[in-house]
């Protein structure tokens, strides 16, 4: 059974209604004696919501990168350079479509989940059932279409090999959502002893399949190290979460449920900028599969594609928790924003100068070959998150404030810029015109949205 996790017993407060005077921005009241130490400020920080969840969901991105980082050092010991590429070209056609659906609805989970009251149970089973139906009916497009994405999809073809690569996708598409499911519920704690269990499991069965079943595809050991332990992680998971999570929240909570309509006039804003923009996480690795038709080239693209995505989730799992948190507190936004925008900083830039300066020895790990083709890419990956901190923090206060119009046009004009660069500078420096790609539209949109932040930070 879960620990009570302070401010659980917050109710959802009326927008409007002023914070309580005299308190800090980190919402705790000063205290004039000496300066606080480290501990006193983490012991401060976790009795914060806010911090609590977003360094829960951090350290669950640092588990799933340091564990994945395992996972692919060992697949490239005990696979074929080849088997190793066509492995993760099965994964990456796989995550395009469940977690380009699943992650779309990860804003309106995050902003309606703290809200839902009695019809919280409804809610996350109709987010569950309308993203693994999206990204099924996604896949199956992609499957009637094979010929048109080159030999590299070609085992896809057939019933057997389509169906259980549609099963792959909804199982996929539902465990993306758990995490922000237990976000939205308080319960973020818990996701990084999911993602640690998960990651353990997943590379047990990685080395047990490489004497059985060596090859690459989508019957290989790799494709099947990654989705059998997906499986296997939804009945628990789901288990606490409708059993014990779902009952708590909703005797914490105000019964005052969102109506459908407003659920969706926000997903009618929300989910096309989000989906356009998760074009840019997992339709890149499909496209640059396709172009590269070079298993052994696109293994090293995706191991250093994959780590540049991970140092970005740290400011989305900040901004993840930044819209649980305001849509409790909407009248604490304001200072909300300036806390997350104040430890996103603090924590995602020493991270990006390390990788920034250590690229070539961080890929040498899984061999010198990587890290010679692509230690340029995973160094502008890294420099854009910078910029990118700005742009997720500025994505979740417009989802807190409901602005869906505005939501989509940054996220859409970033996916079109992002992608539009993609396409030009694949061609003229390889992988390396990815990370080119990546930086500057960050950048661009980064400069768009800073006076829109800027206000918000200074009047909720």
């Amino acid at each position: 059974m879960a620990s009570e996790v302070p401010g659980d017993d917050d109710r959802v407060k009326v927008p409007g209604k002023a914070a309580a005077s005299g308190r800090g921005d980190d919402g705790a009241m000063p205290n004039a004696a000496a300066s606080p130490t480290l501990a006193d400020r983490l012991r401060k920080d976790l009795r914060n919501p806010l911090f609590l969840q977003a360094y829960a969901l951090m350290i669950n991105t640092a588990i799933t990168a340091v564990l994945g980082l395992g996972y692919w050092v060992l697949a490239t010991r005990l696979y074929s350079p080849a088997a190793f590429g066509e492995g993760q070209t099965m994964i990456s056609a796989m995550r395009l479509f469940s977690s380009l659906t699943g992650l779309a609805f990860v804003g309106a989970m995050a902003r309606f989940i703290p809200v839902a009251g009695r019809r919280t149970s409804e809610f996350v089973l109709r987010g569950y059932g309308m993203a693994g139906a999206t990204g099924v009916v996604a896949a199956l497009g992609f499957l009637l279409t094979l010929p048109l994405w080159g030999p590299a999809y070609a085992q896809l073809g057939g019933f057997g090999p389509g169906l259980f690569f549609l099963v792959s996708v909804l199982v996929w598409t539902i465990f993306t959502l758990q995490d922000v499911t237990l976000a939205g519920l308080r319960r973020a704690v818990w996701v990084p002893a999911n993602s640690l269990g998960f990651g353990l499991v997943k590379m047990v069965l990685l080395a047990a399949l490489a004497f059985a079943l060596p090859e690459g595809g989508l019957f290989g050991g790799i494709f099947l190290s990654w989705i059998i332990p997906t499986a296997m992680a939804l009945i628990p998971i789901n288990w606490f979460i409708f059993r014990h999570a779902i009952p708590r929240h909703v005797e914490r909570t105000e019964d005052d449920p969102p109506r459908l309509r407003e659920i969706g006039r926000f997903l009618a804003g929300d989910f096309p900028g989000a989906l356009s923009l998760l074009l840019t996480l997992y339709l890149v690795p499909v496209l640059i599969a396709a172009w590269l038709n070079d298993a052994t080239v696109f293994g090293y693209f995706s191991v250093t594609h994959t780590l540049g995505c991970m140092i970005g989730l740290l400011a989305a799992n900040m901004a993840v928790s930044l819209t649980v948190e305001g849509s409790f507190h909407p009248a604490e936004l304001a200072r909300s924003v300036r806390n997350a925008l104040r430890r996103t900083v603090l924590i995602v830039v020493p991270i990006v100068a390390i990788v920034t300066l250590a690229a070539p020895l961080i890929l040498t790990v899984f061999s010198a070959e990587l890290a010679e083709a692509t230690s340029p890419l995973l160094r502008l990956m890294a420099l854009a998150v910078l910029p990118g901190i700005l742009i997720e923090i500025h994505l979740s206060t417009l989802r807190t404030l409901r602005q869906a119009r505005r939501l989509a046009i940054v996220q859409i004009g970033l996916a079109v810029i992002m992608l539009g660069l993609i396409a030009v500078l694949f061609p003229l420096a390889g992988v390396t015109g990815v990370g080119y790609a990546v930086l500057a539209a960050n950048a661009v949109v980064a400069l768009a949205v800073v006076p829109h932040l800027r206000r918000v930070a200074v009047v909720s």
